[in-house]
């Protein structure tokens, strides 16, 4: 099977061959008119000659360019440079060794962004003893962050001081494709589409480990997100995964990729329901919740 840029190719040099005709005269050289004589004719084919050669010169970038892959768990987290309420930054050099927690929001001074961004300042002291950094974003820019943070602390009884992308011109929105393509309301004066609420959980590598997308109208839930903080720093540590509903302190499941046989001297308390479902006792102060 052809790839995409083969087949794009092939397509191209199919109009290659077809731009040899066009002027209903021989090739691309042949600049007669119709009664052999050298008239307006062949001024028009030439210039519909050159018209076309360039389109396809076009259709053969557009058909051997690379498109960019989308992002997916485990991809790398595209870097970027932007200007936040704490300064600029590089985004790579942000994060450090630390993981990274970058959401968005729609857009400032909105009701349910108040809410969401008020509590997910009053859960950061307990992400940071997690080595985890917030970072928030929307299609505004920072002078109106700086004065709806004064809102958010306001209303919420929060001290938000984690940093917030100014995105005006959505340039980090469409890199990790925050865009809302549904809601025909959650635009700007000029019909452009606001953020929808992203969740990028990162980790040190700058690998993204989790993705979260929210409509406009449904504010998130940030113990949530602190919770898959806590799933995916205890499976890392720990060889196992974590059920429904979990919490550090409950039950955690052991990974598959571990032995039974080794499951039993790792985890004394191994409980077997199936071969596959082997549940363990995981202490609270075993979990990334204990810190």
């Amino acid at each position: 099977m052809l790839s995409a840029a083969q087949s794009g190719v092939r397509l191209v040099r199919c109009l290659e061959m077809g731009a040899w005709k066009i002027g209903g005269v021989g090739s691309v050289g042949d600049t007669r008119g119709a009664n052999g004589g050298r008239g307006h004719s062949a001024i028009a084919s030439t210039s519909e000659t050159q018209f076309h050669l360039h389109l396809i010169q076009r259709l053969i970038t557009m058909a051997t360019e690379q498109r960019a892959e989308p992002l997916r768990l485990g991809s790398i987290a595209p870097n970027f440079k932007a200007e936040t309420t704490a300064g600029p930054i590089d985004f790579h050099e942000f994060i450090g060794d630390k993981w990274v927690i970058l959401f968005s929001h729609p857009e400032d001074y909105t009701p349910v962004c108040t809410t969401e961004l008020g509590a997910f300042a009053k859960l950061e002291p307990e992400f940071t003893k997690r080595g985890v950094k917030l970072i928030g974003l929307s299609a505004n820019t920072i002078e109106s962050h700086g004065g709806w943070i004064a809102d958010i602390n306001e209303v919420t009884g929060s001290n938000l001081t984690f940093p917030i992308i100014g995105d005006k011109e959505r340039k980090v929105a469409y890199l990790y494709d925050m865009l809302d393509h549904q809601d025909a309301t959650n635009v700007d004066s000029k019909g452009i589409a606001f953020t929808i609420r992203s969740v990028f959980v990162i980790d040190p590598k700058k690998t993204i480990r989790t993705i979260l997308s929210y409509p406009a109208s449904t504010g998130r839930n940030s113990a949530e997100v602190l919770r898959i903080v806590d799933s995916l720093q205890t499976g890392d540590k720990n060889k196992v995964t974590t059920p429904i509903n979990w919490v550090p302190g409950d039950d955690v499941i052991v990974h598959p990729s571990v032995k039974t046989e080794d499951a039993q001297k790792i985890y004394p308390n191994l409980k077997i329901v199936k071969p596959y479902l082997r549940f363990t006792p995981l202490p609270k102060e075993q979990t990334s919740a204990n810190v």
